[in-house]
């Protein structure tokens, strides 16, 4: 048994945020269903081929749903959705501002039928504001967020390699419907929720917003290294290979100078005495650790730092992280079904352990139209009807 077992999503999804929320729900029990446009589908099925023809990113935040192709704009679709909607307890979408008010989809509308519905509405700034309406996409909030301000190098202010807004903004969603599932459990109601990219990613920014109140400066663009500890980033050994480590406390930075640099007379050196005297003299305590380091390998350091206790990595490629060892040895990787063959998927990180998530296929376009249908009472013909009309 799942945690989620027997609950029912419905989502109006596209991108990343909330196909990545409702793929979470999906791996704990949740029945998933995803309407898609017919012939298009989710455009995030066109970002790239990458998986054996198929979008890395569809194929990330897909898995375990259900595909319901549904042309919106079709009278007939508002009886399927209606009915949708009429038998599930969360409602998920990120349609653009306004749109699901439009088509009936609001929750101030359906509360009224469906009291114990959850409705979470995911957009780039809020259901309110003055940026309302605004255009938002990851690298968009990265930006107005304040994010690339403190990320990058001096003049070269750079992205998340990732989709760290889009991320951050389906993993609140994520947690405020489980929330609102056992709110309702208590109270026998639903609720609204209102998940907002934006303050989604300002809440990640809390320490370099505080770093900087009272207009102070805010970090300094460090690249790799960590804008206010030191050292605490990328250092090359003489092998050409680079070696990541990091100190957090005053005991760290001894046993650094003693047995990783075995240079103790640094620890006493007034110009490293501190954290923050160490990050503002980061240029001539760089060129002491890079010199010290020019003498061994990557291996070497990182032999010399494990034996003092000093946090380290490696600098992976992606093709590390693909075989990575820790991984493997805990059987982390998994094979879900796509319609290209089976792919590895990575197990949802964090499960308890008396329970299996679920891993099922990434769903074909309108894979699980028909059979969706024909569970609310459409037969045959009705479906065939709907077809060559356009609406599935």
């Amino acid at each position: 048994m799942r945690p989620l077992d027997g609950i029912k999503v419905v989502t109006l999804e596209h991108a990343i945020a909330a196909p990545f929320c409702t793929r979470q729900l999906a791996d704990l029990g949740a029945r998933v269903i995803k309407i898609e446009r017919p012939g298009v589908g989710d455009f995030a099925r066109g970002y790239d081929e990458r998986v054996h023809g198929l979008s890395s990113h569809f194929v990330w935040t897909n898995r375990s749903k259900e595909s319901l192709a549904l042309d919106l704009k079709q009278p007939e679709a508002a009886e399927i959705l209606g009915a949708l909607v009429a038998g599930a307890d969360v409602l998920v979408q990120n349609l653009a501002p306004g749109a699901a008010q439009r088509l009936g989809l609001g929750y101030d509308a359906l509360s009224a039928k469906y009291p114990k519905l959850i409705v979470c509405d995911i957009s780039g700034y809020g259901a309110d504001g003055p940026y309302r309406d605004k255009k938002a996409y990851d690298l968009l909030i990265q930006s107005e967020s304040g994010f690339l301000s403190i990320t990058g190098s001096p003049g070269a202010p750079a992205k998340a390699g990732c989709s760290i807004a889009d991320i951050a903004a389906g993993m609140y969603a994520y947690s405020n419907i489980l929330s609102a599932l056992l709110l309702r459990g208590r109270t026998g109601r639903g609720c609204r929720i209102d998940v907002s990219m934006l303050e989604s990613m300002i809440e990640w920014m809390g320490y370099p917003l505080y770093y900087a109140i009272d207009g102070q400066s805010p970090p300094a663009l460090s690249g790799a290294a960590h804008a206010t500890i030191y050292p605490y980033g990328p250092f090359p050994a003489g092998d050409g290979k680079t070696v990541m480590l990091g100190l957090q406390n005053e005991r760290e930075w001894k046993l650094f100078c003693e047995r990783v640099l075995e240079q103790p007379q640094l620890a006493t050196d007034e110009r490293f005495a501190s954290n923050s005297k160490r990050t503002s003299a980061r240029e001539a305590l760089r060129e002491v650790i890079v010199a010290a380091f020019a003498r061994l390998s990557a291996a070497q350091v990182i032999e010399r730092l494990d034996q003092a206790g000093i946090a380290n990595a490696q600098m992976n490629t992606l093709g590390d992280v693909w075989a990575h060892p820790q991984l493997k040895a805990r059987e982390r990787w998994q094979e879900v079904g796509t319609a290209a063959g089976a792919v590895p998927a990575l197990l949802p990180p964090g499960l308890p352990t008396d329970f299996a998530p679920r891993m099922d296929p990434v769903p074909a376009l309108g894979e699980h139209t028909d059979a969706i249908l024909r569970e609310l009472g459409y037969d045959s013909a009705r479906i065939d009807a709907l077809r060559a009309a356009g609406t599935i």
